[in-house]
């Protein structure tokens, strides 16, 4: 399985509608690949919170339309990062969606966890209520945002669902960068899961951006990672190590908390 994760910058001096193109451009350029994966909030920035409000559409707005003709074009299952969502009937979320190589939405995510610590985009936007995971040919996408990559039991639950693979589209500050990779590393290890981690480059309002996306196996090991600037990052990787893994080192059939049910002798 081929997996195409497109680091871009948002640069402030270009406009919404000419990202959109270029990102779309870029979609397409992965004809071939299995799954392609964008950033977070690449339409504004993830730290440009003034522009939330502003640049805000609806489900299938813009964004949604330009993603879906890509997705169509390349022929590749679409993680299309996450844009800032109107809801008609309530607030903003951050919304990620997914696109198959039809370019029908497989599924659409609004982030649990809401960075900023009682400002930004925790009082801005609306949380998430629902787990999200999307059945590939091969495997199953469990899918996050950014600083949801800081609560395990966020992905353990997403496993419990079926998930093989982990998605993370993110908009992750350079400041904590080793944070980024570090739990990469741990969710895949911990959950005997791929992690496909999508980061921007550049700078969002002020905010330099950690850039190394960054792909894991499920026995934590880095398949690929990119660098600080602008790339797209191509792994390949197999799918059914997810089973063998599980198989070879079955921990997660011995615990005793959480989903499952108590041991009983």
């Amino acid at each position: 399985m081929r997996a195409s994760v497109i680091q871009i910058a948002v640069d402030e001096g270009e406009s919404v509608e000419s990202r959109r193109r270029r990102v779309a451009a870029l979609v397409r350029e992965q004809a071939g690949a299995d799954l392609v994966v964008l950033p977070e909030l690449w339409t504004t920035g993830a730290f440009a919170y003034e522009e939330f409000g502003r640049e805000a559409e609806p489900l299938e707005g813009p964004t949604y339309e330009a993603m879906a003709k890509a997705a169509s074009d390349a022929g590749v299952w679409l993680h299309a990062g996450s844009i800032p969502e109107r809801d008609p009937d309530g607030p903003l979320y951050n919304t990620s969606l997914v696109f198959s190589p039809s370019g029908d939405l497989a599924a659409a995510y609004r982030k649990i966890h809401r960075f900023g610590f009682d400002k930004g985009e925790a009082v801005l936007m609306g949380a998430g209520t629902e787990l999200v995971t999307v059945r590939l040919p091969r495997t199953t996408l469990g899918l996050s945002t950014c600083y949801d990559l800081r609560f395990p039991e966020l992905f353990r639950s997403l496993v419990d669902a079926g998930a093989e693979t982990l998605v993370v589209s993110a908009g992750w500050p350079e400041r904590r960068r080793s944070h980024w990779t570090l739990l990469a590393q741990a969710r895949a290890v911990e959950n005997q899961s791929f992690v496909v981690a999508c980061g921007t480059a550049g700078t969002h309002a002020g905010v330099p951006q950690a850039g190394h996306s960054i792909v894991v196996d499920p026995w934590g090991e880095v398949l690929a990672e990119a660098g600080a600037g602008e790339e797209v990052l191509t792994v390949e990787f197999d799918p059914g190590k997810v089973a063998t893994t599980r198989e070879q080192f079955p921990a997660l059939k011995d615990r005793m908390l959480g989903l499952q049910p108590p041991h009983r002798p």
